[in-house]
């Protein structure tokens, strides 16, 4: 119970600040407010006249800062300020006009309606107060004035007026020291907040600063990173360039400068060499470069002795990368004195698909410490795709060179054949003249033949004074000259490129015609050959004495060689 009292006189908390700030306000003036009745009760017990017009005023009051101090509690403060200031102005005017005809010390109760309203309700309260009270009290004086109204006529004694002039000063009083605290405390969280905004400027300009410097690191690794990136995509590229190299080139004294200088091209860097092992295994020769210092070493043959002579050398021993960041630090650098700029060297082994070391290449740059993970990472890429087309060079070359040499035997077997051929057959070619054919025994000598055979191209002539033209080509099969072919006109003529087309298709097609037929016969040859031998064994086979084997012998070889005399001797002859 006790608490619950207690509680009643403890201001209302919210959590908006301003309607806890007016909640609080309004509560203090509710509190001074009950002065109001408790006067109106102690008049009537002072001046019995008063009591019928006091009384309801009072009971008006208590009803009114009852239900003012429940919205309040509740949180309808506007609400309830405006219900408090509406009432005690009309609990006011009904006391005004009650006594109208007697001196008015009561008038003191507008001064605090006013004063309250204006700090419950704002500026434009209080003066609508100001306004409503003054045109209520001269009203009242025209009233009374003009016999309208009718005064009470009972007075105040002096004790009655001290008490009503005590009663509206100390609501007065109260009101403005409760205003002069309000605004205190306006002031003070003024200050507060005000020092609270300096502080959160402050935070906020540390803040803004921390980000605008958060910000420029931010933009300069985003600028790094995107060095970085570009950096990559570059090498990417080369990389790709490179593999576009080994596509396109397979000839090896055209690929390996090729690939330094796209490597040069896009790295930037003071030099690349691409060093080969020499056939013995005791030397890393240098056999392509971009600088000018490497073709000064290109043009004296230079090469590092294996597992002795600088960075090159460690690598084509050990298989391992080997990078130098500060070759004047470094115990295995070599000091070239064509290459002077050098500060950092990498040298990485070139392999085959077997893990035998077959190169390295070598890079060197101007600045030292120019090489990091990343750049080793798209090197030792880059040095595999080295080795790939080197390899495929090498492959290339010596398939190229097993086509050649084979091209070669097979046109020097297809030369011999076709002579062979020839003879076997006693034919030399043969003739055409009119509707009549005739074979040759025997070759003939026609305009432009050594010609022929030597260039492969046709070859015409024109006889001006016998107006005869002879047009001669060569017949080839597979790429080899296998015969001639003359034309002879007794007209001065032109030959056409159709005719030409015409005869070259003939003469192709005869020549492979003639080669299956020749093939066939050597074919059949050998098969027959095969078959003989076949043969001989069996009989031979068949004899279990020795004279009878050798009858069987001499006698089938005398068979197959007709006209020829056959002799066996065994046992070595006369000792």
């Amino acid at each position: 119970m006790l608490k619950a009292i207690r509680g009643l006189f403890q201001p209302p908390v919210f959590k908006d600040r301003e309607q806890n700030r007016l909640g609080g306000l309004l509560h203090t003036i509710t509190l001074w407010s009950w002065l109001v009745p408790f006067s109106l009760v102690l008049i009537p017990m002072l001046f019995p006249a008063f009591r019928s017009r006091s009384t309801p005023a009072a009971v008006l009051v208590i009803f009114f800062n009852i239900i003012v101090t429940v919205l309040n509690r509740r949180g309808y403060v506007k609400a309830a300020s405006s219900i408090f200031v509406i009432s005690l102005a009309g609990v006011i005017t009904y006391v005004s006009i009650s006594f109208a005809a007697q001196p008015r010390p009561y008038i003191i109760f507008f001064a605090w309606i006013i004063i309250f309203a204006g700090l419950l309700l704002g500026s434009n309260a209080a003066t609508a107060a100001a306004v409503y009270f003054a045109l209520i009290q001269t009203t009242i004086i025209i009233l009374v004035e003009n016999g309208i109204l009718q005064s009470v006529n009972a007075q105040l004694s002096p004790i009655g007026n001290t008490f009503v002039l005590v009663v509206g000063f100390l609501l007065i009083s109260s009101t403005i020291n409760l205003a002069s605290r309000n605004i205190q405390n306006l002031d003070l969280k003024t200050r507060e907040d005000e020092q609270n905004l300096k502080s959160s400027n402050k935070e906020l300009i540390d803040l803004t600063n921390n980000l605008e410097k958060r910000i420029a690191e931010r933009t300069k690794e985003l600028e790094n990173a995107n060095l970085r990136i570009e950096k990559r995509a570059r090498q990417f590229q080369t990389i790709s360039q490179v593999t576009r190299a080994i596509i396109s080139t397979q000839n090896m004294q055209d690929l390996l400068p090729q690939v330094v200088q796209v490597i040069s091209q896009q790295f930037d860097f003071y030099h690349i060499g691409i060093f080969l092992i020499d056939l013995n295994g005791e030397y890393a020769v240098l056999s392509a470069a971009n600088s000018a210092g490497g073709e000064k070493m290109l043009e004296r043959s230079h090469k590092l002795r294996i597992g002795q002579t600088g960075i090159v050398g460690y690598v084509a021993k050990t298989g391992k990368v080997r990078i130098a960041l500060d070759t004047g630090a470094d115990a295995i650098y070599f000091n070239n004195p064509d290459l002077p700029e050098t500060r950092s060297e990498m040298a990485l082994p070139l392999f085959q698909s077997n893990g035998e070391i077959i190169g390295v290449l070598d890079i060197q740059s101007t600045v030292p410490n120019a090489f990091y993970q990343e750049d080793i990472e798209i090197l030792t890429t880059l040095a595999d795709q080295v080795s790939v087309a080197i390899v495929n060079a090498r492959q290339y070359e010596e398939t190229q060179k097993s086509l050649i040499e084979a091209d070669m035997s097979y046109r020097q077997e297809l030369k011999i054949g076709w002579n062979k051929f020839s003879r076997s057959q006693k034919l030399a070619g043969i003739r055409r003249r009119g509707m009549k054919s005739s074979f040759l025994a025997d070759p003939l000598e026609l305009p432009g033949v050594r010609q022929v055979i030597q260039t492969g191209s046709m070859y015409q002539e024109k006889v001006e004074s016998t107006g005869i033209s002879h047009l001669t080509m060569p017949v080839t099969l597979r790429g080899e000259a296998v015969g001639i072919l003359n034309l002879k006109t007794n007209i001065d003529r032109e030959w056409s490129a159709d005719e030409i087309d015409i005869i070259n298709a003939i003469i192709e097609r005869a020549a492979l015609a003639i080669e299956n037929a020749r093939l066939l016969d050597e074919s059949r040859k050998i098969a027959e050959r095969e078959l003989a031998i076949s043969d001989i064994s069996a009989k031979i086979g068949k004899g279990t004495e020795i004279e009878t084997i050798l009858k069987t012998a001499v006698r089938e070889l005398g068979a197959q060689i007709s006209g020829a005399q056959v002799t066996v001797e065994i046992g070595g002859g006369n000792e």
